[in-house]
């Protein structure tokens, strides 16, 4: 060791290095190295009763993952049909840990192995790593292993979990990492299986989705005739009202503001064969209401920023509508629907006590707040800045709502009801399986801390039945009360006052769209 070289600036020191070290300049400053050192020092400064006997023995057999490989094995031919899904679940998990690190993690930060000087010789590996230090394969690996088991199996995870502790915490004691390497690789590792249970419900919700949207009996339609189109002119543009008036030039084109399009479809459904609209979801659930009071197909032309109704109908623009019209193509798809009182009666709390459309998602909580916010202000500053400052005073300011959902009383950030059963992890996930289904896709963000650390493990943690921060059901009917005046809920971007009580259902089937096959 050089002159002036102690426990405390070993990570600087030049001389003899194990494989896998390097001299030259060091990235690792400041207040995280100073850390990191300090903390690696204490370790192997400190006698840990029994930890001389049992982690570095422990440390050699999780080389190459040969001790999660040996427990999936055990599992696989001793354990029940969950705990194999667990260990498989487990391997992936590691397997996607562990190539993350030797592609990526070990060249992109060729950070040195520390010195041994330090470490006694008792704890010290026959074999050293010929790589580098950071992060750690080992509490990678480790921390893969246990989070996909655990995630899969809770009761495996009782033994999991400590071990893989135990593994990550013998690459420091043994000299072989620092403490940042250990915490850096098993971020990865609880990650990677995140990851994989993530792909594996996508899996199993593929597997699991109903059949296609049965086909429903629409008049075929020669250049539009019998059609009147709806067109919310703060959608879409100029062009696009011309382009579809080109298509169908035997339809009645009406094109009205965006406060003036309920009125309008409401008239227009009320005369004509097939209700045509041209806008965005909210503009859609309007038309979705009007088609259903009228008795009449309908027909979508997205025109607004995230169609996400068009979307999971398969329709990509006017052009595949125009299609479905002149094949008389179309499927009988579900709304959802929310209904003022405590049976969904009407006349209990609601504005005009009538029941409320929607096609793709009803909530509560922080969500339409956001709305309301972002509404105010775009038309100042415009949308996407109006989004960013509505969510900065959202997760900065509100509370959670306290209600009672189901005969029960809680304490809420968010409550997501969707028309259909949804892709994806998290309190609003992406895009659904079906149209047709009669169940509602029912997520609730439980009340607690502040909401954008709570929806952050939402997000993360995906639907867990039973977890203190997520819930994730399937109902057919669902029954809120004790809802707080002034309160807001949101449908298909669109938002409103909260009566004190609603039920929120399905109309299974309900409503014709036009669809090309």
């Amino acid at each position: 060791m050089r002159a002036g070289a102690t426990a405390s600036n070993l990570w600087d020191a030049t001389g003899p290095r194990r494989p896998g070290t390097h001299s030259g300049p060091v990235a690792w400053r400041g207040a995280v190295g100073r850390w990191d050192r300090t903390l690696f020092d204490a370790v192997a400064r400190r006698h840990w009763p029994g930890g001389d006997l049992v982690l570095p023995r422990l440390s050699r057999a999780a080389n190459h993952g040969l001790l999660w490989a040996g427990s999936a094995t055990g599992l696989a031919l001793f354990g029940s049909a969950r705990s194999r899904k667990a260990a498989l679940r487990a391997m992936c998990s590691l397997a996607v840990a562990s190539a993350t690190i030797n592609t990526l993690g070990k060249w992109s930060v060729r950070r040195p192995r520390p010195l041994l000087e330090g470490v006694p010789a008792v704890r010290q590996l026959r074999t050293q790593p010929g790589t580098t230090s950071f992060p750690s394969g080992h509490a990678a690996s480790a921390a893969a292993f246990a989070t996909g088991l655990t995630l899969e199996a809770p009761a495996l995870g009782l033994v999991a979990v400590p071990l893989a502790a135990a593994v990550a915490a013998s690459r420091v004691y043994t000299g072989v990492h620092y403490p940042a390497d250990v915490l850096a690789g098993a971020a990865l590792g609880v990650g990677a299986g995140l990851l994989v249970r993530s792909l594996a419900r996508e899996a199993d919700l593929a597997r699991t989705a109903p059949g296609p949207e049965r086909a429903a009996e629409a008049p075929a339609l020669d250049g539009g005739e019998g059609l009147t189109v709806v067109v919310n002119r703060d959608s879409g543009t100029a062009a696009d009202r011309e382009a579809l008036a080109a298509a169908l030039p035997r339809a009645e084109i009406v094109v009205c503001p965006g406060p003036e399009v309920a009125g309008a479809l409401a008239e227009a459904a009320g005369r004509c064969r097939v209700l045509g609209v041209s806008g965005g979801d909210g503009t859609m659930g309007a038309a979705a209401a009007a088609a259903l009071a009228a008795g009449v197909p309908l027909a979508v032309f997205p025109g607004g920023t995230l169609n996400h109704f068009a979307a999971d109908l398969g329709i990509a623009g006017a052009e595949d509508t125009c299609r479905a019209l002149a094949a008389g193509s179309a499927v009988r798809v579900a709304v959802g629907r929310f209904t003022p009182g405590p049976d969904g009666q009407g006349g209990q709390g609601g504005a005009d006590g009538k029941s409320g459309y929607f096609l793709n998602t009803f909530s509560l909580g922080v969500y339409p707040e956001l709305v309301w916010h972002r509404e105010r202000w775009s038309p100042r500053i415009g949308s996407g800045p109006a989004a960013l400052l509505a969510a900065w005073r959202v997760l900065r300011a509100e509370r959670p709502v306290r209600l009672t959902v189901a005969g029960r009383p809680r304490s809420v950030w968010l409550l997501f009801a969707g028309n259909g059963t949804y892709h994806g992890s998290g309190p609003t996930p992406r895009r659904r399986v079906g149209l047709h289904e009669e169940l509602l896709d029912v997520r609730i963000v439980h009340g607690g801390g502040r909401p954008g650390p709570r929806l952050l493990a939402a997000l993360m943690t995906g639907p867990l039945t039973r977890s203190p921060v997520h819930t994730a059901t399937r109902l057919e009917r669902l029954r809120i009360s004790d809802i707080p005046p002034g309160t807001l809920l949101a449908y298909d971007g669109e938002w409103t006052t909260a009566p004190a009580e609603c039920v929120v259902d399905k109309l299974p089937g309900a409503l014709t769209v036009y669809r090309p096959e």
